[in-house]
């Protein structure tokens, strides 16, 4: 959730404070939220490129994801 994405046409643009405010009753932070977020797309998706294109996240930040959602599908390191 970013400041533009939580915009309503017909509202005053959020504020960085409210917003602030607003996760700080939850206890978590945005970058969590966000976080969880990616992990939850991976989860279902299980595709990094379409993790990439989505969030705009660096193709080996999309893969970890997609490791950590799904321990199953992933490749033993190479030594």
């Amino acid at each position: 959730m970013t400041t533009h994405s939580a915009h309503h046409p017909a509202l005053p643009p959020v504020s960085y404070c409210a917003l602030r405010r607003a996760f700080d009753r939850t206890g978590i932070t945005p970058r969590q939220m966000w976080s969880d977020r990616v992990l939850d797309e991976a989860r279902q998706t299980a595709d990094p490129v379409h993790l990439v294109h989505l969030f705009g996240i660096h193709p080996g930040t999309a893969v970890r994801y997609v490791h950590t959602a799904h321990p199953d599908k992933a490749l033993p390191p190479i030594r």
